[in-house]
């Protein structure tokens, strides 16, 4: 027994009130009148009496409710047993790890037979629930004391792709004692990966009641060797000055040499040997790639010598095609902003875009379908009909960049963005303004540079607070601003790419920029090259039209129903390989998928580490007979020790009332 607030027991010291009313409070004497004294001898006469305790119930029942009161406020309570006796059963969560490293060895044979051993120690009272552990948490039974349907659906599992949370697992196990009310017994059969541990050991914490027992279904780590990844271009327009890196990585290994071979098509494309320190990593590089035009399956492979050999191999997708023509709008009479745009363009080391230029005043008629994206100059007024395809455009996936300058001062072409007119600064001096924010996780500014440098003397003034700005100068006024519209978007700069309004093109972030802003703009940088099992490919953005979206999966199957395929926004890439993806825009994307890389690391979870993990749940894996398994938790009884004094302060309340009447008629 203990108590969860102690210091309320210093309350016990009012038992001496009590004490004091029935034995020290002075005794006071009726006086009675007498004749005279003088026949009686003076002497010093004792009373026992009136040291003896008065009413001794009345005085037993005071000092209880005192002491009742104190001891309710201290909150007592006892550690019980609860035992799952023959009579009530158990319950039992069977958690089964189907991750990508349970493909080592005999791993997966071993776990499935612990798992039939304990089915078959069931009793018949006991009830399990089966549960996998790889990627999300998935229920295989529900909880059931049917031994068959759990054997079977044992026997089932194979092993998937997917990484193990040993989190996700606490987590399912912390819900799983709120749903049955009592106490769990957990039993975990798993190669118990180092790499399942989350970040924070917190994130483990087991809930009372829970009785983890592991079942390892590997003894010591193993050696092994893995492609830990792939850096390839999304696109290749020069096969020639493309760069492949490849990352080789060793856990629990000694210094060795391993081979590499690039594939492109399942054809081998070179072979190359690299030397792999002892339990670390290195990288190669292949520097050309021939292509084929169009989608292509690309793959590195070791000869790792190794016994997990389901990670030798690492797949990557690179499209090979001919760099897209882009539509630049300008004024007849300004020729600077392309100059400057186009050699930004044409200076980065693979251009993926040719820009053709077209006057506004002959662009009546052109359908911007055809091209990759589309840059409005500081154009005074767009044509009607050709706004009117821009719009629809845009809403079709295309995108369009606006500059504003002093010709465009009205609207924002496409974007309908009101403006509140040019304002210009001096050259001369100080008066100019600079840029104060740029937001760099956006894709087209992440990799630009300082712009603190920039001065601009000119900008429109652009009434886009509504949407999102990316870069802000030092009055607050937007300068790049971007408005979602429909499947596509439109970026407002709120200046000129010429020398006149700012010195931007004289910067070394303006070439960055326009290369990042282009690759964004075109789609070339929408999709990486590889995936992790486990993530998610996008199928359809919030304005793109309705229509099915087409999924190959890797098993050359379609990965998704008639109904999903009308309506999903997005796919779980839940396979190693390759799914080919047909979107309803026209956008095709060969989606190369592989396993999370932390599988491969098949070091084991330190015992003391798993230890403290299963003393979080605060069980008791012993029993006080056979088939019974006890778990310690704390019974909180202190209001049953407030409703005895409440019983006790009515018996005080009649038995004093009834001491006060006879002394009364005593007196």
């Amino acid at each position: 027994m203990g108590f969860l607030a102690p210091a309320f027991l210093g309350g016990l010291l009012a038992v001496g009130l009590p004490i004091y009313l029935h034995l020290l409070r002075q005794h006071k004497s009726t006086p009675l009148p007498f004749s005279s004294l003088m026949f009686f001898e003076r002497r010093t006469q004792s009373s026992i009496k009136h040291r003896r305790l008065r009413y001794l119930l009345l005085f037993a029942l005071r000092t209880a409710l005192l002491i009742l009161i104190a001891i309710a406020f201290a909150r007592p309570f006892i550690n019980s047993s609860t035992v799952a006796s023959a009579q009530g059963g158990k319950n039992l969560a069977l958690a089964f790890d189907d991750s990508f490293s349970m493909r080592q060895g005999d791993r997966l044979a071993q776990a499935k037979r612990a798992a039939l051993s304990t089915i078959d120690a069931m009793r018949t009272e006991d009830r399990a629930q089966l549960f996998l552990l790889g990627g999300t948490t998935r229920i295989l039974t529900e909880m059931t004391g049917d031994k068959p349907a759990l054997r079977a659906a044992v026997e089932s599992i194979e092993p998937s792709d997917s990484a193990a949370s040993f989190a996700e697992l606490s987590r399912m196990l912390r819900s799983m004692a709120q749903s049955q009310h009592g106490p769990v017994e957990a039993h975990l059969f798993s190669d118990m990966q180092k790499s399942s541990l989350p970040g924070s050991f917190a994130d483990l914490q087991l809930a009372s009641g829970i009785d983890l027992i592991p079942h390892a279904a590997a003894s010591q780590a193993v050696p092994n060797y893995t492609v830990e990844n792939v850096s390839a271009p999304r696109r290749v327009f020069d096969p020639k000055k493309v760069r492949v890196t490849v990352t080789v990585a060793g856990s629990n290994t000694p210094a060795a040499n391993r081979r590499v071979s690039l594939l492109l098509n399942s054809k081998l494309v070179e072979t190359k040997t690299i030397a792999v320190p002892a339990n670390g990593r290195a990288t190669i590089e292949f520097l050309t790639l021939e292509a084929p035009y169009g989608l292509n399956r690309g793959e590195a492979r070791i000869d790792a010598a190794d016994t997990f050999p389901a990670d030798d191999h690492f797949n990557f997708s690179v499209e090979r095609a001919d760099p897209r023509p882009a539509l630049f709008i300008h004024d007849a009479r300004n020729t600077r902003d392309l100059l400057y745009f186009r050699t930004a363009l044409e200076a980065s080391n693979e251009p993926a875009f040719t820009l053709e230029p077209l006057a506004v005043e002959q662009s009546a008629n052109v359908s911007p379908g055809k091209y990759a994206f589309v840059v409005i100059s500081d154009v005074g007024t767009v044509p009607p009909k050709l706004e009117d395809a821009l719009k629809g455009y845009v809403k079709n996936g295309g995108s369009v960049l606006v500059s504003l300058g002093k010709n465009s001062v009205r609207r924002v072409p496409v974007a309908d963005f009101a403006t509140n007119g040019t304002r210009y600064a001096s050259p001369e001096g100080d008066r100019f303004e600079s840029v104060t924010m740029v937001d760099a996780t956006h894709p087209a500014l992440n990799r630009t540079g300082n712009w603190q440098g920039i001065k601009f003397y000119q900008t429109v003034a652009v009434n886009a607070e509504t949407y999102r700005v990316l870069a802000r100068l030092s009055d607050g006024s937007p300068l790049l601003v971007e408005k979602a519209l429909g499947g596509g978007r439109v970026l407002v700069f709120a200046s000129t790419f010429d020398n006149v309004a700012n010195d931007f093109p004289l910067q070394p972030a303006f070439v960055p920029f326009v290369e990042q802003t282009a690759h964004y703009l075109g789609g070339v940088e929408a999709a990486p090259p590889n995936y992790t099992v486990g993530s998610y490919v996008d199928l359809r953005t919030a304005g793109e039209p309705g229509g099915s979206v087409e999924v190959i999966g890797p098993d050359g199957q379609r990965a998704l129903s008639l109904s999903e395929a009308a309506r999903a926004r997005n796919l779980a890439l839940v396979r190693e390989g390759f799914y080919d993806v047909r979107r309803t825009n026209g956008k095709h994307e060969l989606a190369a998928v592989n396993p999370d890389r932390r599988e491969s690391d098949l070091s084991l979870i330190p015992a003391e580490t798993l230890a403290l993990w299963k003393n979080t749940g605060n069980a008791s894996a012993e029993s006080s007979a056979p088939g019974q398994a006890a778990s310690q938790h704390k019974i909180d009884f202190w209001w049953y020790v407030l409703l005895m004094g409440l019983i006790v302060a009515v018996a005080e309340s009649v038995l004093g009332n009834r001491h006060l009447t006879l002394d009364k008629e005593t007196a």
